[in-house]
């Protein structure tokens, strides 16, 4: 069956950061199947959150590698809104952005369920390009 394992920019544990994805204060990660099957994998801190960055670097590479190294096993990146890196993460990495439009987990995980054959050929052009 096919699944994909998604990553959600998170403020607390039941609303989605309303900031930017790298300031998130945590990462809950789940594995969707194609079936709708949701489960919750890990709760993974944010590495990239105390990085200091300079006020004309916002969206400092640095803190753009910081969150994909720690979230190399994921296939989506889940945010109700990211900031400059987010054409970094488009382009130059293996992951897809998904923009949840709510802040409340259970919707965003709805969402994505609902999303699920978009983000799975998503996910497969991003794997065909990066391998």
């Amino acid at each position: 069956m096919r699944k994909l394992r998604i990553a959600f920019g998170m403020e607390n544990e039941g609303k989605l950061t309303d900031g930017h994805y790298g300031d998130s204060e945590f990462f809950l990660i789940y594995e969707i199947l194609e079936d709708g099957t949701v489960k919750l994998l890990e709760k993974k801190p944010n590495r990239a959150k105390k990085m200091e960055e300079h006020e004309s670097e916002h969206g400092d590479l640095r803190k753009f590698r910081v969150v994909i190294e720690q979230l190399e096993d994921v296939d989506v990146l889940a945010a109700f809104r990211m900031g400059p890196n987010f054409l970094r993460i488009r382009d130059q990495s293996n992951k897809v952005a998904f923009f949840t439009s709510t802040r409340d987990l259970n919707l965003a995980l709805q969402r994505v369920i609902e999303s699920f054959e978009e983000l799975w050929k998503q996910v497969e052009e991003k794997k065909s390009k990066h391998t």
